[in-house]
């Protein structure tokens, strides 16, 4: 038993386990109450075949969902743990915001639960943050989530593949050509990880897909840096119309 699992019991005795949504009591130190996990709404089959956006029923599993044949995209599929709702908002504010960094170990499995195609050798790169934003917060959130995820698939970590050359205004708000205007030059490849990059299954890491604007400029350095694919991993995905059909 490692040291961690024999002091669980003395953990556990002076900070009885709490559910971090609701106070409820729990079993262990990592995880929800039943009434928390069950208003996580898991994204499943049919889904798009593209960028895993769930369909209603009667679509075939494999299709393409409008929005991927009007624009097809330039990753190479979304893995999303849960879709975006008041739990999982509250989940993801509490981790980034709150400080409550415990709650990546049990964000990243649920991520990893969706990710039986990564294995040693797949590249886990966190979005990156500007220096100003790391030196306000703390941390980069999306770079804890890689280690965990690292930790469970084999795959290897490369923290600092991608860099924030410039800091950028919140997106929220504003449109497409707006938000591509903002990113323009932000993000780019570290050169001394050229190489690692080159032929790379890379497996992109971030906590929250909005519109996809920020992880599509991660994904186009990425593709232009020679990586030979690029998967996103997010704990949640903002698709308000698919939460009626899942």
């Amino acid at each position: 038993m490692s040291v961690a699992g024999s002091l669980s019991p003395l953990v556990d005795l002076v900070f009885p386990p709490r559910c971090p949504l609701c106070g409820e009591g729990i079993s262990g130190q990592d995880g929800l109450c039943v009434s928390c996990w069950e208003n996580l709404v898991i994204p499943g089959n049919p889904a798009c075949a593209q960028c895993g956006r769930p369909f209603d029923g009667g679509i075939v599993q494999g299709s393409t969902c409008a929005p991927c044949l009007a624009d097809p995209p330039r990753h190479d599929g979304i893995a999303a743990a849960t879709l975006y709702n008041d739990t999982s908002r509250k989940l993801v504010l509490s981790f980034k915001y709150g400080r409550k960094i415990a709650l990546a170990s049990m964000m990243a499995r649920l991520m990893a639960a969706k990710l039986d195609f990564v294995d040693e050798t797949w590249l886990i790169v966190p979005v990156p943050l500007h220096r100003w934003r790391i030196w306000r917060r703390g941390f980069n959130q999306s770079a804890i989530l890689s280690k965990e995820i690292a930790r469970l698939t084999g795959a290897q970590l490369c923290i600092d593949a991608l860099k924030r050359k410039k800091a950028t205004r919140a997106l929220g708000g504003l449109g497409a050509k707006a938000r591509k205007r903002e990113l323009s030059g932000a993000i780019a490849a570290s050169k001394n990880r050229s190489a690692l990059l080159k032929n790379a299954n890379v497996l992109l890491v971030d906590d929250v897909l909005t519109s996809g604007a920020t992880s599509d400029a991660c994904v186009a350095v990425l593709k232009k840096a020679d990586a030979e694919r690029v998967v996103i991993s997010c704990f949640a995905r903002v698709l308000d119309e698919a939460l009626d059909v899942v």
